[in-house]
């Protein structure tokens, strides 16, 4: 699976989608609206703005999301 495929299965319109199974380590998104997804669901951001001051992301080499994208308000469960 990945984050293209799961983009045009769910329906979410992002022009970047990045896919990690546990949704902790993603690459950097580069365009926008922009969606991390798991195994389960998806975190999308609206503009760069949102993604770049979310406070639930660290942004470094590459991106770190401590608890995982499902622990961050906004995440849509897709999957039971």
């Amino acid at each position: 699976m990945n984050g293209r495929r799961l983009n045009e299965l769910w329906a979410v319109n992002a022009r970047h989608a990045l896919y990690r199974e546990d949704g902790s380590w993603y690459h950097h998104l580069e365009r926008f609206p922009g969606a991390l997804f798991d195994r389960k669901g998806y975190l999308l951001f609206a503009s760069e703005g949102a993604y770049r001051t979310s406070r639930y992301l660290r942004h470094g080499i590459e991106l770190n999301v401590p608890g995982g994208i499902r622990s961050i308000p906004g995440y849509v469960r897709v999957v039971p």
